[in-house]
C-alpha cells in the first residue's frame, strides 16, 4: 500500500472560458470505479444539451485504474490531457468531468489539450485537495477507571480517535502510523501501569 495520496477536498464545479467557449469542471472524490461512474452519468444527465461531456478518473491509491473519454473531441485532446493533470498533482480516488458548449470558435488540437488539462488544474486549485495517510487500526482496552484519561492524553497528542465502547472494559479505536506503534505501546504501558491491551487490526487512510 501507498504511504500516502491527494484528494479532493470536496465536489464541485468550476467553470472557465476560452474563446467563446465555456469549460465546466466537475470534480469529486471516488471511492470505486462504480462511484466514479456514477458521477458521470449524473454530470451527463444535467448537461445533455452540452457539445462535449469528457471525463478522467484515477482510482486506487496506486492508481491501478485509470480511464479517461474524449467524447467526439478529436482522439488524445480532451480526456488524456484530463487524466495527466490528476495524474501530474498525484491525485487519487477522484473523478473529473468537463462539460463543454462550444462558442464558435475552433481551438485546435493544442487549444483543446490546454483548456482541458488546464478546466481540470484550475478546478483542484480552487476547490483544494487533502493528503489521506495510511494508518493501522488499533484497539486499546483499559479499565473504566482510567479509560476518561487515556482518552484526554489521546486527544491531547493529536491522535484519532475513532469509536469508543463501553463494556466490562472500554475499548478506544485509534489510528497508528506503522513506525509509531512501538512507541505508542511503550507510553500506553506507562500511562496505565501495564493494565492496558493494545491489539492491531488491519490498514485504512486517514486525513493527514
Amino acid at each position: 500500500m501507498q504511504d500516502e495520496y491527494r484528494t479532493v477536498a470536496r465536489p464541485g464545479v468550476h467553470e472557465t472560458e476560452v474563446n467563446r467557449s465555456r469549460f465546466l469542471c466537475a470534480l469529486a472524490p471516488a471511492a470505486t470505479e462504480q462511484e466514479a461512474q456514477d458521477f458521470v452519468a449524473r454530470v451527463r444527465k444535467d448537461h445533455t444539451d452540452a457539445t462535449h461531456n469528457c471525463f478522467a478518473y484515477v482510482i486506487g491509491a496506486d492508481a491501478a485504474i485509470q480511464k479517461a473519454s474524449d467524447d467526439g473531441e478529436p482522439g488524445g485532446t480532451a480526456g488524456v490531457p484530463m487524466l495527466q493533470m490528476l495524474l501530474r498533482r498525484d491525485m487519487r480516488y477522484v473523478v473529473a468531468v468537463v462539460t463543454r458548449y462550444y462558442g464558435g470558435v475552433k481551438l485546435g488540437a493544442g487549444g483543446l489539450i490546454r483548456a482541458y488539462g488546464g478546466s481540470v488544474g484550475e478546478a483542484l486549485d480552487t476547490l483544494g485537495t487533502l493528503t489521506r495517510r495510511r494508518f493501522r487500526l488499533a484497539t486499546v482496552t483499559v479499565d473504566h477507571q482510567r479509560a476518561g484519561k487515556v482518552q484526554n492524553d489521546l486527544r491531547a497528542t493529536g491522535r484519532e480517535v475513532r469509536d469508543v465502547r463501553y463494556g466490562e472494559a472500554v475499548t478506544i479505536e485509534i489510528g497508528l502510523p506503522d513506525a509509531e506503534v512501538d512507541a505508542f505501546r511503550s507510553w500506553l504501558a506507562d500511562a496505565t501501569a501495564g493494565t492496558a491491551g493494545l491489539e492491531l487490526g488491519g490498514e485504512a487512510y486517514g486525513d493527514a
